[in-house]
């Protein structure tokens, strides 16, 4: 099995090769909008090969890129306006449900693409050569430049790990360029008997984590410091929002940055401590497609309407499941999902399920059949592993695995 992880690394350039790589950049994006005008007003085309057809001699002569960048820039806004179209199809159907009220207006007018991030194919684009140097292409032709990363990263690169695209990121803060290269990793196939621990993980708002195993284990992961620090974020965007100048969006885009991060550190800080505490375990993660459309407060005042939805929609849970996914993997262990449907309403001990067994839909689980009562975010997770143990008996049994593993790598 495959695992896919991102080198970060860092590029030590010269001030020509770095204006090199800033107007490659800039011509990247140029492009990109360029492409997406197009496909906007030929249909709303989101067939590559069309795209590329179509564009690739303008993308040549008015923006000089390379042949391969020329080829890589259809297929990236083919690929932004097929995601968009799933949205709008998805929208479409849960408008019709009732699920929704608002029409998604992603395809109202052509996307713009702000970053200037681009994509390198390897050994097209870019290649590695001795002693920490890669060779980057830029519109004068190819430069090359050392660099420096985690050293765990820099060894599987030197002793040929599967390379795969890389993206060109700059840092405008620190005025840093950076390669995100990605790299496959070969893991040992997962089978009913390396993997005999089951541990179920909850995920919320009070708790950014909850874990449970079979042998009555049980881990959580506050998010007492983390949550406030977002809320004054949130405070801190809604009035900057308001005054509008242009020290105010700076402000705002320097604040984004900053929450940004501080999710992620966040999160791979979570992820790390749960696949170490479960090494050789099979992990089982909520399966929470359309989280944010399932658990939308439609009732009550405005003000407390947005507020409630603000506070559901504010932590990145798909982005925490990823990072423990790709852990696992690392650490001989491996994620999948299972349905998140009533875990925190169903009793683990004798299975009745109902709104009323969390009494204001607090913290506090009571089952109104046996009186079962404990902490609503340890049941939710204890429910899941209890699934994860089926699917594990299931798989020992057949020898499949009867849900797709959760291995997205990063």
């Amino acid at each position: 099995m495959q695992t896919v992880v991102t080198a970060k690394l860092k590029l030590n350039t010269t001030p020509e090769q770095f204006k090199a790589l800033r107007t490659t950049q800039l011509a990247y994006r140029d492009s990109l909008n360029y492409v997406s005008q197009y496909a906007f007003a030929h249909g709303k085309m989101s067939n590559a090969v069309r795209l590329q057809d179509a564009t690739y001699e303008e993308i040549r002569l008015r923006f000089h890129l390379p042949s391969q960048m020329a080829c890589s820039v259809p297929r990236q806004v083919g690929a932004s306006y097929k995601t968009l179209w799933t949205k709008v199809k998805n929208n479409a159907v849960h408008r019709k449900e009732g699920k929704t009220k608002k029409r998604y207006k992603g395809l109202d007018k052509a996307p713009t693409f702000i970053s200037p991030t681009l994509t390198y194919q390897y050994k097209k684009d870019y290649t590695f050569k001795k002693e920490q140097q890669v060779s980057i292409l830029t519109l004068e032709g190819r430069v090359i430049v050392p660099y420096t990363g985690y050293n765990k990263h820099v060894a599987l690169i030197q002793r040929g790990a599967e390379i795969g695209a890389s993206k060109l990121w700059y840092d405008k803060p620190k005025k840093q360029f950076y390669l995100l290269v990605s790299l496959a990793i070969e893991t040992a196939d997962p089978t009913p008997e390396t993997h005999k621990q089951v541990a179920g993980v909850d995920v919320g708002m009070r708790y950014l984590a909850v874990t449970a195993t079979m042998q009555g284990d049980c881990t959580f992961h506050s998010g007492k410091q983390i949550v406030p620090k977002a809320n004054h974020s949130a405070r801190l965007r809604k009035h900057l929002q308001k005054k509008g100048t242009r020290s105010a969006t700076r402000r705002l885009v320097a604040i984004s940055g900053r929450e940004r991060r501080l999710k992620q550190n966040t999160n791979h800080v979570v992820s790390k401590r749960i696949v170490l505490q479960h090494p050789q375990s099979l992990i089982g993660l909520e399966h929470l497609t359309d989280i944010r459309e399932r658990t939308k407060r439609r009732k009550g005042k405005n003000a407390k309407q947005r507020k409630a939805n603000r506070t559901f929609s504010k932590w990145s849970f798909a982005e925490l499941h990823s990072m423990i996914a790709y852990k696992a993997l690392l650490h001989r262990s491996m994620a999948i999902k299972v349905d998140a449907n009533s875990t925190s309403q169903a009793c683990p001990k004798c299975g009745h399920t109902c709104k009323e067994n969390r009494p204001n839909k607090g913290l506090l689980f009571v089952c109104q059949n046996c009186q079962y009562t404990l902490h609503a975010d340890l049941v939710g997770a204890r429910n899941i592993a209890m699934r994860t143990l089926l699917l594990r008996q299931d798989w020992r049994g057949t020898g499949l695995l009867s849900v797709r593993a959760f291995c997205v790598g990063r």
